[in-house]
């Protein structure tokens, strides 16, 4: 399968390649040699909107999102958020620029307390640099004062009691923990933001829970959603536009009731729970022999 060359990164201030809706993803592939995992996938989000990205394992859904966030640039492709191109630009770039996201597997560092993790998610928008932070002039610390009130802020919100708010996050429940990543995200005042499997690990009453919290989130603070999700329930009750990846490719798209019934989809799921249902009766009766 041939691949085409990766599109130069524009300059930092170029206009986006076009204005429809607040993140637009336009034919963008990303190759790893010869295994391409995302192939000329197209995307648009509106503001104020929440949106799912679903598909099997391997469908290229975190790859995607890889992309969006800047840890991976496309191998072509151009990626338009908010009127400009941010293709290939670096993730800190994009951070401040409004796209925040949490990750599939927790990324919070044990070490530090819950308010110390929500506190570095504030670092994109901070005016001190190196020598501010040593010698800490009044407007230093002026500017830590709220940063540590703002993290405090974030934590309230999310529902993280302000008992735990000193705790160090290794310390901390899965479902706390959870709440700390998001509020991590939250704390950079972001236009969009990117939650990648965030009901993983959580018992119905607490997936409902966040899926009422991602509403409120969108309705108090124009947050525009894009998630990642497994949990179909989820997906169907708080999405207004769903995408399916499968195979790296964009197989259908359109309102949870359309996408749920569409032939390509149900193909898609059920073929590959026949492919593990098979490999694993394979596994048994090699096992057996």
């Amino acid at each position: 399968m041939s691949v085409s060359p990766a599109t130069p990164a524009p300059p930092a201030t170029a206009p986006a390649p076009d204005d429809g809706g607040l993140l637009r993803a336009i034919a963008v592939t990303k190759a790893f040699g010869g295994l391409v995992a995302v192939e000329d996938v197209s995307f648009q989000i509106p503001a104020r909107s929440i949106v799912s990205i679903i598909g099997p394992n391997g469908a290229g859904k975190t790859t995607f999102f890889n992309m969006l966030t800047g840890l991976y640039a496309p191998t072509a492709g151009r990626i338009a958020f908010d009127g400009r191109d941010i293709t290939g630009r670096r993730p800190d770039r994009i951070t401040a620029l409004g796209i925040a996201r949490t990750f599939q597997n927790i990324r919070l560092f044990a070490s530090m307390s819950a308010l110390e993790n929500v506190q570095v998610g504030q670092h994109a928008r901070m005016k001190a640099g190196l020598f501010g932070s040593i010698l800490r002039p009044p407007w230093v610390r002026r500017e830590e004062r709220e940063t540590r009130d703002k993290a405090r802020e974030m934590l309230d919100y999310v529902g993280l009691d302000s008992s735990v708010h000193e705790q160090l996050a290794v310390n901390l429940s899965y479902g706390d923990q959870r709440r700390v990543e998001i509020a991590r995200a939250l704390a950079s005042d972001p236009k969009l933001l990117l939650l990648d499997e965030p009901t993983a690990g959580m018992n119905p009453n607490e997936s409902a829970r966040l899926t009422a919290f991602m509403r409120q989130l969108r309705d108090e603070r124009d947050v525009t959603i894009l998630l990642i999700e497994h949990d179909m329930k989820v997906v169907m009750d708080v999405s207004e536009r769903v995408t399916v990846l499968d195979h790296g490719t964009k197989i259908a798209e359109g309102e949870p009731a359309t996408v749920r019934n569409d032939p390509r989809v149900v193909e898609a799921y059920l073929g590959k729970r026949e492919s593990e249902s098979a490999d694993e009766t394979g596994e048994t009766t090699a096992e057996g022999g």
